[in-house]
This record gives structure tokens, sequence and C-alpha cells, in this order.
């Protein structure tokens, strides 16, 4: 089974929000998830526009899990955010 942390859709028309999840590959963009790590406001300014918990993020890239390229730069960025 491949997983992939990847983000899913919940906001409404023309008000996007979306949560981090970890997925099967195979599961539909708004389906069926195994976890979910935090969530991600674009419309929102500034580097507050999303939450993410980091160690269990880690804890599935440790396992295999791959990041989509969007949730692989909020990782980085937490990251950071984290040590700093």
């Amino acid at each position: 089974m491949a997983v992939r942390i990847r983000l899913k859709r919940v906001g409404a028309k023309n008000s996007p929000v979306f949560r981090v999840v970890v997925a099967d590959s195979r599961s539909p963009r708004d389906g069926k998830f195994l976890e979910e790590l935090g969530t991600y406001h674009p419309l929102k300014k500034g580097d507050d526009n999303y939450t993410l918990n980091l160690e269990r993020a880690n804890y599935w890239l440790g396992v295999g899990a791959q990041p989509s390229e969007t949730v692989h730069s909020m990782i980085k960025r937490a990251g950071r955010r984290a040590t700093a």
C-alpha cells in the first residue's frame, strides 16, 4: 500500500480550506484517509496559515509515506519554525 501525505479540501466554494491527511494513494482526494495531521488556509496571509502535527508527520515519513509538494514545503517550514 502506497501511503501519501496530501491535502483534502473541506472548504466552501470560493473559500478553500484544506486538511493535511495521510491517505492511501489510490483513495480519492476527498475520500477515506488514515489520519489527519493539520489544516491549511490558503487565503489567510502570513506564515501562520497552517497548523501541522510535526511529530506525527515525521513518524509517517519514517515509515515510508510520500508527501505531496505542498505538504513537503509545509513540513520544511514547520521544522524551521520549531527549531527557531
